[in-house]
């Protein structure tokens, strides 16, 4: 047996110590191994299969519809090419709905007017697909209030599609790849796609440049008179809807519609030919919505003989390419490393008040420069 030894600087005057060292035991093998643990790889991404997603959405198929509509939303990266790829093929099969914009202030009844409009039109035989867009969380991102949940009886129907996304912060009021999701619904064979916006007031060009009939839902009782006087939305909108005509406030509504038609008669139209004008309806109560339905196919017909509804769609696809260039360029500058090191830095120095702020967006930019010209040069 090896004599145990105690460690070199351990105290020589101390009788008792714990720790000792022992002499190692040399063991020979005995010929048998042991085996490996096998080593964890991430699983690679595999795209989607975009002629499934495409076939789907042909036929209608709702969740193959729900999943392109998600992959054109996804921020990732990677997902932009495959989300191109699909709207490619799918552009052909787009164009043949009318596409109708509505916003409002808050508390006006937008979510309860679309279930009324949207539940008459499937009546009719008419496919309807809304595209509701919401406040985001500025948590977890996602939509606030949730439509869905407010247009139980719409969600149920199947001639109607209720896609809910989040703004994300977008000024204007709708999702960034709203137009994108818009062509996806074209494709899937509906016939209406109402976009309803955030209803953020004066701010709603944005929805004003993707669809061909843009409304205005207001109500009386809530300073919308003081606010339909100055032009702003008034001058984007082609037909303005004073809901909650009903009951007491009946009266009242056929006074605030007065009010605004005096106001629209001064103001320039928002479409070349057609004059916009103010309308009175309940939608808790059905009344009027047939008319707002008359009204729209009215302005249709009239623009599609004059051919303003078709330049407008080809005005609509310019600004769209200019939106997309500004996006990229948003996301190519916040993506870049060197802006990414520095933003940080320069915030806390602002904050601090060290540095001014056109000083620090100065520096971004000439970094941002810097290296995309370095990139370019390899």
């Amino acid at each position: 047996m090896t004599e145990d030894k105690r460690p070199e600087w351990s105290d020589p005057n101390s009788p008792e110590f714990a720790t000792v060292v022992r002499k190692g035991v040399e063991i020979r093998s005995s010929g048998t191994t042991v085996a490996k643990r096998p080593q964890f790889r991430k699983k690679r991404t595999t795209g989607p299969d975009i002629e499934e997603l495409y076939n789907g959405v042909l036929r209608g198929d709702r969740t193959q519809l729900a999943k392109a509509i998600t992959l054109i939303e996804s921020n990732a990266e990677h997902h932009f090419k495959w989300s191109q790829e699909l709207l490619h093929k799918l552009l052909p099969h787009t164009g043949n709905a009318l596409r109708i914009g509505i916003t409002g202030v808050p508390g006006a009844g937008k979510s309860t007017f679309i279930e009324a409009f949207g539940s008459y039109l499937c009546d009719l035989g008419l496919k309807v697909a809304v595209l509701a867009i919401d406040p985001s969380s500025s948590i977890s991102g996602g939509s606030i209030l949730g439509d869905k949940t407010r247009m139980e009886k719409l969600t149920k129907n199947p001639r109607a599609f209720i896609r809910p996304s989040p703004s994300e912060g977008k000024l204007g009021g709708v999702h960034r790849k709203t137009r994108e999701s818009m062509l996806v619904c074209e494709a899937a064979g509906f016939d209406v796609i109402l976009i309803e916006t955030v209803g953020v007031g004066q701010n709603e060009i944005v929805v004003r440049e993707m669809v061909d009939f843009f409304m205005l839902v207001v109500l009386t009782g809530a300073g919308d008179e003081l606010q339909g006087m100055k032009k702003g939305i008034m001058e984007l909108a082609d037909g303005i809807f004073v809901n909650k005509a009903d009951g007491e406030n009946k009266i009242k509504a056929e006074k605030t519609k007065e009010e605004y038609n005096r106001i629209l008669h001064f103001l320039q139209p928002a479409t070349k030919g057609w004059q916009t004008k103010a309308y009175t309806c309940s939608a808790l109560y059905h009344e009027g919505i047939d008319n707002v339905w008359n009204v729209i196919k009215e302005f249709e017909k009239n623009t599609k003989a004059s051919g303003v509804f078709y330049e407008r769609r080809r005005w609509q696809k310019q600004r769209w390419l200019h939106s997309m260039i500004e996006d990229q360029l948003r996301m190519n500058f916040y993506n870049n490393p060197r802006v990414k090191e520095l933003l940080p830095k320069l915030e806390n120095e602002i904050m601090a008040g060290a540095r001014t702020v056109a000083s620090a967006v100065d520096t971004l930019f000439k970094e941002f420069y810097r290296t995309m010209n370095a990139v370019d040069a390899e």
